[in-house]
């Protein structure tokens, strides 16, 4: 019997207890063991210092555990971020599990650290792509989108200072780099507590797996959440075909831009129902369907446009709106404009760069190409080196460095909407003795964050623009706005009716006989404001004292006045240009295409 004793005791002393390798744990007593009864030091603080480090251990594992969990479990949209959404069966976590488990000791290592450093990469993919949905309202592009993030920087910098970016910059890439190496370190320990444990660690893992196989079988769900899910595996999918989807996209938009109804017109024959004219078309920034149609925002709104409209009856003009669809929402003010002037869908960068180097004529450079029209650009958004107004065919273009304005920036905007457009007057439209004009003007004062908002003052009083500094010092603060959903919302109407305001109080002072005004918005607000719509619809307005320039567009049967109705027609921002150029032209009929 003593021969078969210490064997069975050795057995029941190791079970379980093996290293993260699966080797057994040497047995109690070996060399380089201590005793389990010695009780070193005065008092017993030996003895108590193992309870504190098992119950970090224990509490290290847990927050592991959790990490991991979370990494699993969290979506990538900030209104999907509830409670519920963490009582969940993640099928890749189970199917981890099961992997780590049934790999030898070196893989098995390996496949934890690259499990662990995939989780982390996949957690700040979905915060990035919370980001781009309270923005964009759409998730994060792995090819097209990191031009944007330097943008965001910029964004951050204008809006909060050189501090401010700093800040935001260095926590952006400290949690980054955080999230990778706590989601491996976290993804190893587990793999160690698993192997440690491992008949426990395989019978759990069995019987999660066929939970979440019943799961799906009998589509359980809680608080109309599904408890079994493979929601990283469909995301990661998205992504793939996503990436697939720009490569095919490159291919098609190139032959889309091969098309051009206009490309083989002689310039005598171009825009002839133009001629003499000075045509503005003015974009004003984040002007959507939401500051029209919200209710907590349309009676304001619809005051100021009943307002301008009838100002501007009153000095001679009559208007016509209708809505375009905008590819893009919350931001991306550049592809807008290129659809609304190219005449093709411009949804992203690739198909932003492919256009300006490609031979594509816009709309402003058919005013060019007719050769009766000098072509400007008022563009204050911009404060560095533009290539791109080449291929958009401007003569000259005024950046925010070269309209004359010595006034505050208010948060993102360079120049408040109203000195932009006296500054226009100053620079082109009120010279002796000059060409027609065409211009492109973008009035950014509606940008976001909208705080603090310029408002209207005498247009005598502007000057250099330093009556600017006063009204400045009189608006909100951003940092505490941007506290609540609200108050977003409240001025980024206000900065909405100040826009307007300024530019219908521009034609109404200087507009006159030749005056074609086109303004239309270039896309919707962000998500804050929109309360989450999907919505892509974008005011188009055309102004004209002279009743010809009206007529030729009776055909498209938009609503009379400054405000569009709510079911006049919608076309997509890429159809304005051929049908301006057809109604424009010489065989432009009376009533419209």
């Amino acid at each position: 019997m003593p021969l078969f004793t210490r064997p069975r005791q050795l057995s029941d002393t190791t079970e379980g207890a093996a290293d993260e390798d699966g080797a057994p744990a040497p047995p109690e007593g070996a060399a380089g063991s201590a005793p389990a009864d010695a009780r070193p030091g005065r008092f017993g603080r030996r003895r108590r210092r193992p309870r504190a480090a098992r119950g970090v251990t224990a509490g290290t594992s847990v927050l592991a555990g959790a990490l991991v969990l979370f990494a699993l479990l969290v979506p990538n949209r900030v209104e999907r971020l509830t409670f519920d959404s963490f009582l969940r069966l993640p099928a890749e976590g189970i199917l981890l599990a099961a992997l780590l488990l049934a790999l030898p000791p070196r893989p098995r290592r390996i496949t934890a650290v690259a499990a662990g450093v995939s989780l982390g990469a996949l957690t700040v993919l979905k915060l990035v792509d919370m980001g781009f949905y309270q923005v964009l309202a759409r998730p994060f592009d792995l090819v097209l989108d990191w031009i944007l993030l330097d943008d965001a920087a910029d964004f951050v910098r204008e809006s909060f200072g050189r501090g401010g970016q700093v800040l935001a910059v260095v926590g952006v890439i400290a949690l980054f780099l955080a999230l990778l190496v706590l989601m491996t370190l976290a993804t190893v320990r587990l793999t160690r507590l698993m192997v440690r444990h491992r008949h426990a660690a395989a019978r759990t893992t069995l019987v999660l797996g066929v939970a979440w196989i019943t799961c799906v079988t009998l589509g359980v769900q809680l608080t109309g959440v599904p408890v079994a899910t493979k929601g990283n595996a469909e995301l990661l999918g998205n992504r793939v075909e996503q990436v697939r989807a720009g490569l095919r996209d490159a291919r098609v938009f190139e032959r889309e831009a091969a098309v051009d109804a206009f490309a083989k017109t002689p310039p005598d024959r171009l825009l002839t129902g133009l001629r003499g004219k000075d045509v503005l078309f003015t974009f004003i920034e984040s002007y959507g369907r939401v500051a029209i149609d919200d209710p907590a925002m349309a009676g304001p709104i619809d005051a100021v446009l009943k307002e301008g409209t009838g100002r501007l009856r009153t000095a001679g003009f009559a208007a016509r709106s209708g809505w375009l669809t905008s590819p893009v929402t919350g931001a991306g003010s550049w592809l807008a404009h290129s659809t609304f002037l190219s005449g093709l869908w411009i949804k992203n960068q690739q198909r932003y760069r492919s256009l300006t180097t490609s031979d594509r004529i816009t709309l402003t450079r058919y005013f060019r190409k007719a050769g009766d029209w000098r072509t400007v650009g008022i563009v204050p958004g911009v404060r560095r080196a533009w290539p791109e107004g080449r291929f958009f065919g401007l003569d000259h273009i005024y950046d925010s460095e070269h309209l004359g304005y010595r006034g505050p920036y208010f948060s993102w905007t360079p120049v408040p909407d109203q000195f932009s457009l006296e500054a226009f007057e100053r620079l082109e439209h009120g010279r002796k003795d000059r060409r027609p004009i065409m211009a492109e003007i973008i009035l950014a004062s509606s940008h976001n964050p909208w705080s603090p908002i310029a408002r209207m003052t005498d247009w005598d009083d502007l000057g250099d623009g330093s009556v600017f500094h006063r009204i400045k010092k009189e608006g909100t603060d951003p940092k505490e706005v941007w506290k609540d959903p609200e108050k977003v919302r409240t001025e980024y109407r206000r900065a909405i009716e100040y826009s307007l305001r300024s530019l219908t109080g521009w034609v109404e002072r200087y507009g006159d006989e030749d005056t074609v005004l086109v303004f239309l918005g270039d896309h919707q607000p962000v998500p804050t404001v929109t309360a989450g719509s999907p919505g892509k619809d974008v005011p188009v307005t055309i102004v004209a004292k002279d009743e010809k320039v009206l007529d030729r567009v009776a055909g498209w049967g938009w609503t009379e006045g400054l405000k569009p109705a709510p079911d006049a027609p919608r076309w997509g921002m890429d159809a304005f240009r051929d049908r301006f150029m057809t109604a424009y032209g010489p065989q432009g009929a009376t009533t419209g295409p």
